[in-house]
């Protein structure tokens, strides 16, 4: 096996667990907050605090994993055009460091349902009322993430377009998938009281990233072959 093709296959490996574990943490984990209700918000997480906590675990995980990911794709395509691999890797890495940031505004209900004595000062619909916000904020903190998980796959689709050694239309729906994230995070940002109708209509191109991560796990890359020369044969001559 080459050298690109075993990268490829790791990053198929990596980018297929890496879709299974957010798959889990995005669908298969309940929903704590309930936007309107400070009190049951509360009365969810500390009725499955260790659910919530394994929650936190596997976002932590997605994120840890997505670096490791884009490594492998950069020296997969790095060849390709490394000023766009580059940029590919900036893209990940800022998404990944706000993304980690927002994850702390998940603790922080924890904290404040926590009952410890230096809260006594507040009572409890106070208590409730500060975990609903700082949920509240994680949510729109994940509008701004989402903006860099669009951001990122144009680089990685014109990488993929490039490259002649993986279909040009995986590269095209992945820019397609980058579409439906962008607008959803500007929607979201921009006119929030639509953006619930505009995640459904922009969910069917988020697929567009998925038949890359089969190709990769599947059928892996082969790197640009050099020429080979057949044995015996004479290098062609300049007519006189």
């Amino acid at each position: 096996m080459n050298s690109a093709q075993s990268v490829a296959r790791r990053a198929g490996v990596l980018y297929f667990l890496f879709m299974i574990v957010a798959i889990v943490h995005e669908f298969v984990f309940p929903a704590f907050m309930v936007p309107t209700d400070a009190t049951a918000t509360a009365h969810n997480i500390a009725a499955a605090e260790l659910t919530y906590r394994i929650g936190m675990l596997l976002s932590l995980a997605t994120h840890v994993m997505f670096i490791f990911l884009v490594a492998l794709l950069h020296k997969l395509l790095k060849d390709v055009d490394r000023g766009q691999a580059m940029l590919m890797v900036m893209l990940v890495s800022i998404g990944v460091a706000i993304a980690l940031a927002n994850l702390l505004t998940q603790f922080a209900p924890l904290i404040v349902l926590s009952g410890a004595d230096y809260l006594a000062v507040f009572t409890k619909p106070q208590l409730d009322a500060l975990a609903l916000v700082f949920l509240r904020l994680h949510s729109s903190g994940n509008t701004v993430t989402t903006a860099f998980w669009g951001l990122w796959l144009f680089p990685f689709g014109f990488l993929v377009i490039r490259s002649g050694f993986l279909p040009r239309i995986l590269g095209i729906l992945l820019m397609i998938a980058g579409v439906g994230y962008l607008t959803s995070s500007a929607v979201s940002i921009a006119l929030p009281e639509y953006r619930r109708v505009v995640y459904r209509l922009m969910m069917p191109l988020y697929f567009g990233e998925v038949p890359i991560i089969f190709w990769l796990l599947i059928k892996g890359a082969k790197g640009p072959q050099p020429q080979v020369s057949v044995a015996g044969s004479a290098p062609p001559t300049a007519t006189p």
